[in-house]
């Protein structure tokens, strides 16, 4: 499956475009999540990017990632509803709706105004080095995947 192109300025904004189609009362298709804290949940993978908020994985835990998770992470094959995630991505506090939202799209476009190229090589938090196209995959895949939990 081909995934938006995150780093090109219009298939960015028709993300945000599905992002701002939700409301604080989308309710969800399947898991736990209310839809705030799936915006929080979706602002993690931004997180690790462009702060040090999260701890880095080391030795066995990051080689266990790699070997375990990367190719579901940066894949083509879209994730399974319920699947499991992370245990920093995992929210459970309540989240203001407003913020999470904002901070999300605010991800979106410093990520495509970087551009592609910003991303290549760069290293992954739990992954070692991607390409453009792995990191793209990821941020667009994982958008898609919650985007579609909450119907938009």
């Amino acid at each position: 499956m081909g995934w938006k192109n995150l780093f090109s300025e219009k298939e960015a904004q028709e993300t945000i475009d599905r992002i701002n189609a939700l409301t604080p009362e989308t309710q969800p298709k399947w898991g736990k999540m209310n839809v705030a804290q799936m915006l929080a949940h979706c602002n993690v993978a931004y997180e690790l990017v462009y702060t040090n908020k999260h701890p880095r994985p080391k030795g066995f835990q990051k080689f266990m990632i790699k070997l375990f998770a990367k190719n579901s992470v940066v894949g083509p094959k879209p994730y399974k509803k319920n699947s499991r995630t992370a245990p920093i991505f995992l929210i459970s506090d309540q989240r203001e709706f407003e913020e999470e939202k904002n901070r999300l799209i605010a991800h979106i476009k410093k990520t495509q105004q970087l551009g592609g190229t910003h991303f290549e090589g760069k290293e992954s938090h739990a992954f070692g080095p991607l390409t453009e196209k792995e990191w793209n995959t990821l941020f667009s895949k994982h958008l898609d995947h919650h985007l579609q939990q909450f119907g938009v």
